[in-house]
Order: C-alpha cells, then sequence, then structure tokens
C-alpha cells in the first residue's frame, strides 16, 4: 500500500504544516507613536488644503454666481460693473509659465548632470550647496534685479527674435518692422517673455534638485558595466542616468511649472498689465492670475474681492493640479525604474 508523502494528506494536498507562514513584526510603542504622527501630519496637511479651497470657493461664490462660464471666456477686468474675467490673465500665466519652463528645463538638466556625474566630489557639495542657496533667494529679489538689470540687457536679443523669426506668430511685435532698426525699445520691455527668464531662474534649483537626487540613485552595477564595455562618460549619461531618470526629469519640470503659474512679485514687478488676450511673449505687456490679484487686492470691493477671490480659486485648482500629477510621477520614479540595456 503507498503511504502518503510526509507534509500532505491522502488527497496529495500540503498539510496545514506546509503552509506559507505569515509573519507579522511586532510593533513597539516608537513604531506606533511614528506612525501616529505621520498619519496625522498626512491628515493636517490634507485639511489645510481642503481648508484652503473650501474658503476660496466661499469667497468667489457671489462672483461665480454673477458671471457663470463666462468667466473664463472673459478678458476684462471690471468687476465693479460685472464685466471681468480670467481670459487675458489666465493666457498671460500660461505663457510665462511656458517661458519659464524651455529656460529653465535645459539649464537644470545640465546642472543635475554635471553634479551627479561630472564634477570632482569636493566641487560637488559646493555646487549643491549653491544651488540650493539659489532655491531660498526671496522672489522680490529676483524680480528687483530683473526690473533694474536684466530687462535692459535682454532687449537686443528680444529684438533680435522679432526680426529674424517674426514670421512666427508668438513672436511677433505688432508695430515693428525689421528695416527699422532704431525704432524704439520700448515695446520689447515688460515682456511675457523676460518675465518668463526671471521666473526660469527661479524655478530652476528646484527643477535641478529633483533631477540630482534621481540622477545619483542610478543603479552603480549599471554604471560600471557600461564603462568596463568600453562606454565614455557621455555614453553612461545617455544609456544609464538618463533613461533611469526620465520619471525625475518629469517630475522635477512639472513641479517647476507648478511654481511658475503661482509666481507673483517678480512677475508683478516687470511686466506691465494688460486685459487683452497678448499670445505676442516679445512685446509689452502682459498679465498672471497673481499678479492681478497683488494689483488689486487693495483697493477691491466687496464684490471686486470675491472677483479676485474666483481668480485665486482658479490658480489654486489649476497648480494643485500640476503639483498633484508632478507628486505621482515623481513617487513613481523612486521605485522600480530601469535604464536600457
Amino acid at each position: 500500500m503507498a503511504t502518503a508523502e510526509a507534509g500532505s494528506d491522502i488527497s496529495g494536498r500540503p498539510s496545514d504544516d506546509d503552509a506559507p507562514r505569515r509573519l507579522d513584526a511586532a510593533r513597539g510603542l516608537g513604531d506606533r507613536v511614528f506612525r501616529w504622527q505621520l498619519t496625522t501630519a498626512g491628515v493636517v496637511v490634507l485639511a489645510i488644503m481642503a481648508a484652503v479651497g473650501v474658503f476660496l470657493l466661499v469667497r468667489a461664490a457671489q462672483a461665480l454666481r454673477a458671471t457663470g462660464f463666462s468667466f473664463l471666456t472673459t478678458a476684462q477686468w471690471q468687476p465693479d460693473v460685472h464685466k471681468f474675467g480670467i481670459a487675458a490673465v489666465l493666457t498671460g500665466t500660461l505663457l510665462i509659465a511656458a517661458v519659464a519652463v524651455v529656460v529653465a528645463v535645459p539649464l537644470a538638466l545640465g546642472t543635475a548632470l554635471f553634479i551627479s556625474d561630472v564634477a570632482p566630489l569636493k566641487l560637488r557639495r559646493t555646487l549643491i550647496a549653491m544651488v540650493d542657496l539659489m532655491a531660498a533667494v526671496p522672489s522680490v529679489v529676483y524680480g528687483l534685479w530683473g526690473l533694474f538689470f536684466f530687462q535692459q540687457h535682454v532687449i537686443g536679443l528680444t529684438r533680435w527674435l522679432s526680426t529674424w523669426f517674426g514670421w512666427v506668430p508668438f513672436l511677433q511685435v505688432d508695430g515693428v518692422e525689421a528695416d527699422q532698426p532704431l525704432a524704439s525699445t520700448s515695446v520689447y520691455t515688460a515682456s511675457s517673455f523676460i518675465a518668463g527668464i526671471v521666473v526660469a531662474l527661479m524655478v530652476a534649483p528646484i527643477m535641478c534638485s529633483v533631477m540630482r537626487e534621481v540622477f545619483s540613485q542610478a543603479p552603480a552595477g549599471e554604471r560600471e558595466g557600461a564603462y568596463a564595455l568600453g562606454s565614455t562618460r557621455w555614453g553612461v549619461i545617455r544609456t544609464v542616468v538618463i533613461p533611469y531618470g526620465k520619471g525625475g526629469i518629469i517630475g522635477g519640470t512639472m513641479l517647476g511649472l507648478g511654481r511658475a503659474l503661482g509666481e507673483t512679485i517678480a512677475v508683478y514687478l516687470i511686466i506691465s498689465p494688460v486685459f487683452t488676450i497678448q499670445p505676442h511673449i516679445l512685446q509689452t505687456g502682459a498679465n498672471s492670475v497673481s499678479s492681478l490679484i497683488a494689483l488689486h487686492y487693495g483697493d477691491a470691493s466687496d464684490f471686486g474681492m470675491s472677483a479676485l477671490m474666483a481668480a485665486g480659486l482658479a490658480l489654486f485648482l489649476l497648480t494643485l493640479a500640476v503639483n498633484f500629477t508632478a507628486s505621482s510621477i515623481v513617487a513613481r520614479s523612486r521605485s522600480g525604474a530601469q535604464s536600457e540595456g
């Protein structure tokens, strides 16, 4: 008679002794306190964010009821006569943020790669400290620098772009012809382009920090394997570091975009506010939601304050969506990231 194998019953199924055991580490008092603190901190952050959104929604309800959907399509800002909307300022906000991202991404990417893969160790620490220091500079300092120093030195570049690339719709400047080199330069000042470059210098350190952190986590084994196969330093960066850090590049870019969308003081100091949809980034005159609030907050009536709160609510929702998307991308880049072979 055949006997059942050890560890199984007559039917051949594994016995309870062979079933995988569930391991459960006992949590001590310190672990429970730490877990409670993290949970509380997360709930408090979400509660504050929800409270801000509810506050803006309640304060903006009067203006939103008066305008309805036209709040998103009207360019004028005359809340006292119920003719107001964020079409112009939202367009300016997106244009300034777009210029900032286009300028900041190559700068941040190159700096992050240099720090993580090229610079010597001693110089690397100094560069990291300098990048962090740039992120700590107040925005009003950037705004004053852009207004009194940078703007007058970038007019030549703006004129050159308008002269040779004016056939591109968003690089046109109304009232300026290419055969008039002595034309007034006032049409090139206080533009979305200048404000965007200044904002780019503000958001580049944030982008650089995120990218550098992800690049530094690229697998050392794959780096050494690429060198062993005869790859150059650029080859290692191209085939190992950049593919591994794609999530960090995208996440850092979107985090910088979120900061650029909400920048207030620097943009307010540089631009010349206009309440028309201005798609020409090189031409004087621009606006943004945050600078609109800073401009009219002090003299707004009760209804005008409700209109400003509605504009703030739109900016809050836009920035929130960008930051949540960036956080999810950065979180995915920290685990399971692979480089191309």
